[in-house]
């Protein structure tokens, strides 16, 4: 993108590295010696509106959902005074920050990329290894790696996009070229907390467009929340382009969706709360100066369809890694498996003896765990339901874990199931924990169960699809192209890289408009076309005329 004299760009990018944490390696001693820092500690966590720090008293804690009793935390509620302050802010800032350079801007969050990666890793990844239950590879890979290449290459992708917009068609005696505003108004970013990187793309992929939003993160992650906002403001992000207002949601919400100034929402996560966002901003559409931009990433019931020739050891370990990593609680977790009846016993075998051999679970802290706890009381019940409903069903089979136990962190055991019914709710809704269940088709009836895989859920997210034969490989790949925005081959649904698999999905699992790509940061740009002579018009006749 031409600023100046200048056309500006970024070294070649890499994907930011993956600490091992291997046992005697100096960055596991780090990491450990931070977390026991962080223990000892309680954050008093602001609302921060136009720089400004706001201790409102109404305070919320934040606990180590895997020792439910350790206060890390708490955090301050905005209160309506001030989310009307910071809409107010947020429009007063927008001028100045939409008019600096967009390299200047880019610079900004490169800026913060490089703290995030060396000055503050092991606080960040400490900070969600308490926070949100994350086990040393889930933390680096989310907080660090993650999030760090957002801001990176997403700043690339700013510096490139305008030399990708331009008409392709030269005017005779003129010029035709196109420029990118950002959207008028403000962007509300509302976060998740199961990824921290997620929650810190959400506001700062449309300001890196010049847009000012208002960030209310999830109240289960204001703490590695407001740590990622302060990296923000060191890295020199001017006060007001992005406001902190955690807080409670509806209270917040009923504020800011009738306002007439609301541009854009960018949201990540459940699908009943993204419809209601839907919901009230058409009905607040003739309030609005412009219609406002809905970018949403919501939920999934991943599958995993086996084709009669898969690989054994390889798809059991992507299985188990898909489900039970985070404790399935990623919305591209793998949920359910459509695995032919000629394998089926030997899949069950397998998966049930590496997961007693491997798959455990406890507090972060101790390294050898393969996860940990579920984030809170709430996902706890609800997970604990799904699992006492296949103990009464009929059509279900535990065949490993089953238990769970929140009396010192909400604990629950990763759980594999079989049915012989591919439409009982265990293959259907999502349940956004450590379960994933199994249903056995007869080989001869692959299309049949093709159609069972495609209609049985209302998400559109991820699948993976195992199996050596191209031709079946390729039927599937036709028969569920619209059932995975992320769809994978011999891999499982999990784990997409920013800058390698952009990622989204459609159906009820959100617009698609793919995280990690130029694609979102267009979502919130307002294009504007530019055409200009530059010979004097001396005649308004055609030649038909004459």
């Amino acid at each position: 993108m031409a600023d100046n004299f200048g056309t500006f760009t970024f070294h070649q990018l890499d994907n930011e590295p993956i600490n091992s944490f291997k046992p005697g390696s100096e960055e596991r001693e780090l990491l450990t010696r931070e977390i026991t820092r962080l223990r000892g500690e309680e954050l008093e966590i602001p609302c921060v509106i136009n720089g400004v720090k706001h201790f409102t008293g109404n305070k919320k804690k934040q606990t180590c959902p895997h020792d439910h009793q350790h206060v890390l935390g708490h955090f301050h509620c905005v209160t309506d005074e001030l989310v009307h302050e910071a809409i107010d802010g947020a429009l007063a800032a927008k001028a100045e920050w939409e008019d600096l350079p967009a390299n200047h801007r880019a610079a900004i969050f490169a800026r913060a990329a490089d703290l995030l990666a060396t000055k503050y890793r092991y606080k960040m990844l400490a900070a969600v290894m308490l926070s949100i239950g994350k086990t040393p590879h889930q933390a680096v890979i989310d907080v660090v790696a993650e999030l760090a290449d957002f801001w990176r290459m997403n700043a690339q992708y700013l510096l490139e996009l305008m030399k990708d917009v331009q008409p392709p068609i030269k005017k005779p005696n003129g010029w035709n070229r196109m420029t990118l505003r950002p959207l008028e108004g403000f962007t509300y970013a509302i976060s998740p907390w199961n990824f921290v990187a997620i929650a810190g793309n959400l506001p700062t992929a449309p300001a890196m467009i010049g847009n000012v939003a208002l960030w209310k993160p999830s109240s289960a992650a204001v703490y590695p929340a407001y740590l990622i906002y302060e990296i923000l403001m060191e890295a020199g992000l001017p006060a007001g382009v992005i406001q902190f207002i955690p807080g409670i949601s509806r209270d917040i919400s009923a504020i800011v969706l009738p306002n007439p100034n609301l541009s854009a929402i960018h949201f990540t996560g459940s699908t009943p709360v993204f419809v209601h966002l839907w919901q009230e901003v058409a009905k607040n559409l003739p309030v609005y100066k412009t219609y406002p931009r809905l970018v949403g990433e919501t939920g999934g019931k991943n599958f995993h369809f086996l084709a009669p020739d898969f690989s054994m050891e390889t798809t059991v370990n992507h299985t188990i890694r898909g489900a039970f990593e985070y404790s399935g609680q990623k919305c591209s977790a793998t949920s359910r498996v459509y695995c032919p009846a000629s394998r089926a016993d030997e899949f069950t075998e397998l998966m049930v003896k590496i997961m007693e051999e491997h798959v455990t679970h406890g507090p972060v802290e101790d390294f050898s765990v393969f996860t940990s706890s579920v984030i809170d009381e709430n996902s706890f019940d609800k997970i604990a339901s799904y699992i006492d409903f296949a103990k009464e069903s009929d059509s279900c089979e535990i065949m490993a874990g089953g238990t769970y136990d929140k009396s010192t962190g909400y604990f629950v055991a990763p759980t594999f199931i079989k049915t012989t019914d591919p439409h009982c709710k265990l293959m259907a809704e999502e349940i956004f924990g450590p379960v994933v269940t199994m249903y056995t088709y007869e080989d001869d009836k692959i299309d049949e169960t093709l159609e069972l895989c495609n209609t049985t859920s209302e998400y559109g997210l991820t699948g993976a699809i195992f199996g050596l034969d191209r031709h079946v490989v390729n039927k599937c790949c036709k028969a569920l192209k619209h059932a995975a925005g992320n769809m994978y081959i011999n891999r499982a649904s999990t784990a997409a890289v920013v800058g390698q698999q952009p990622f989204g999905g459609a159906r009820k699992s959100g617009t698609d408009d793919k995280a990690g790509s130029p694609y979102l940061l267009l979502r919130f740009a307002a294009m504007q076309s530019i055409s200009e002579d530059f010979f004097d018009c001396q005649d308004i006749t055609y030649p038909h005329m004459k």
